[in-house]
């Protein structure tokens, strides 16, 4: 059974040779919201400070917070990318993350290529790789173009390929920043049946997004983030007439 659970769950990040005044500033200008501190040359921002919940199957996690407020950054903590130096997580299932859809895309090679490519990075064998192609296919409507190196695509090409790469595979966890925003119409249309189809096949969603319309439509449980802390959580009816 998938399960997520996070017990007192903290991240810094280190910045080194940030001992001038100035990029200390600039520091702070782009901070991702994190509180900062001086350690000698050393710059530590807190992205996550105790971050407590517990998610099992049939739970969708939405995390608001304003830019900055360490969303995305959790959802890389539960992906896997970034270890936390304090606390305890657990993450049973398989996870399948729509984070940075174009994240691991060799430019050099081809459409098809890529795809192997992504399948492998995923785990899959060859035979189930191939299984997937012909989705792919269908879903990116890239026909002769995916026998074509990706530098050559336009960025509405890129896009359709990597989104149909990073939903192909049916998800146990799955975890999804806001990176649909860009494309032609009918790729946006099939983008959001794709995702709606890829949701509701998994056991366990996190989601982070600015729209409340979409966290009220996918979501049961809202954690709204703030300066890299659990501000208030609670449920998605009780969100509703929450003022962020």
């Amino acid at each position: 059974m998938s399960c997520i659970k996070c017990e007192n769950v903290s991240l810094l990040y280190p910045v080194y040779g940030a001992s001038s005044r100035s990029l200390k500033r600039s520091l702070i200008a782009v901070a991702t919201g994190g509180r900062i501190s001086n350690q000698g040359s050393t710059v530590e921002v807190q992205a996550l400070s105790n971050i407590n919940f517990e998610l099992k199957t049939g739970d969708r996690l939405g995390l608001v917070g304003h830019n900055g407020s360490g969303k995305s950054t959790l959802l890389r903590v539960l992906a896997g990318i970034y270890k936390p130096q304090f606390g305890r997580l657990v993450v049973n299932g398989r996870v399948t993350s729509i984070l940075d859809v174009a994240l691991g895309m060799d430019p050099d090679a081809t459409g098809y290529e890529n795809i192997y490519l992504r399948g492998l990075l995923t785990g899959l064998s060859s035979a189930e790789i191939d299984s997937i192609t012909p989705d792919i296919e269908d879903f990116t409507e890239l026909g002769n173009f995916l026998r074509m190196p990706i530098k050559t695509y336009s960025s509405g090409m890129l896009l359709r390929l990597a989104f149909g790469l990073s939903t192909a595979i049916s998800p146990e966890i799955l975890l999804i920043d806001e990176v649909i925003g860009t494309g032609d119409s009918s790729f946006m249309d099939k983008a959001h049946d794709r995702i709606q189809k890829f949701i509701d096949q998994s056991s366990i969603l996190v989601l982070t997004s600015h729209n409340r319309k979409v966290i009220e439509q996918f979501c049961n449980i809202v954690i709204w983030l703030e300066h890299g802390n659990i501000k208030w959580t609670g449920s998605v009816t009780e969100f509703q007439n929450l003022e962020i």
